[in-house]
């Protein structure tokens, strides 16, 4: 073979390598929606925009007890298991009526993009950058569990003992293996009555913080992960 047949072959296998890396960079799009996750929960903490000081102008509750911030988190009319009026929120404090946004798993991202822009949601690009706001959709289209199949009468259905071994080895060095470790936050046995956001905040982390975000992995460690933490005391 001549010099530069194997200049060529070389130059051909480079190419195909780094086509083969971008094609990989293009198509991973958990991280997006991880990031969707953590907007969806509290968009304002997440990409460090100002934080509303009125209601929402579409949360019933005007001035409710939770704070005029709250009514602007995704997760406040949609509900930590994406059902709105037809889950969790369906009565109590947090109820308001409104729809989940189950219906909108695997709508296009551009349209989802508009409704957050309409008149109904109203978050402006100084709120949600176009980032901001594709991230959101994606996770919205793509990252959606349909957590009825993790969680059945407000309990995880995963495995206790497999979750513990998750998380003294991917969460304790923060949380502590009593969730407790973490400074000005309350513990995690405190919290863990509610496997809807403990299951969305391990799949997505926490808001501008340093936590991983298990999306990439099977679905069902993270269940396993909050039926763990409802063991942990409180």
């Amino acid at each position: 073979m001549s010099e530069t047949s194997k200049i060529a072959r070389i130059a051909l296998a480079v190419a195909l390598a780094a086509g083969g890396a971008m094609s990989a960079g293009a198509a991973e799009t958990d991280s997006a929606i991880a990031r969707g996750g953590r907007l969806y929960d509290k968009w304002f903490t997440e990409n460090k925009a100002e934080k509303p000081t009125a209601d929402h102008a579409a949360y019933p509750h005007k001035g409710g007890q939770y704070g005029k911030d709250v009514s602007w988190r995704c997760k406040e009319c949609h509900g930590w298991d994406y059902r709105g009026k037809d889950g969790a929120y369906a009565k109590g404090g947090h109820a308001t009526g409104i729809v989940g946004i189950r219906g909108a798993a695997g709508k296009d991202v551009a349209a989802l993009v508009a409704v957050l822009r309409d008149r109904t949601h109203g978050y402006t690009d100084k709120q949600l950058s176009d980032k901001d706001a594709t991230d959101l959709a994606l996770f919205v289209s793509k990252g959606q569990l349909d957590v009825t199949k993790y969680i059945e009468n407000g309990k995880p259905k995963g495995d206790g003992a497999k979750g513990e071994a998750y998380f003294n080895t991917l969460c304790a060095g923060c949380h502590g293996v009593d969730g407790k470790k973490v400074p000005n936050a309350p513990s995690l046995g405190s919290v863990a009555d509610n496997p809807y956001e403990m299951l969305h905040k391990v799949m997505n982390g926490q808001p501008a913080e340093a936590m991983p975000a298990l999306r990439a992995l099977d679905p069902q460690i993270a269940v396993d992960i909050v039926t763990h933490l409802q063991t942990l005391p409180k």
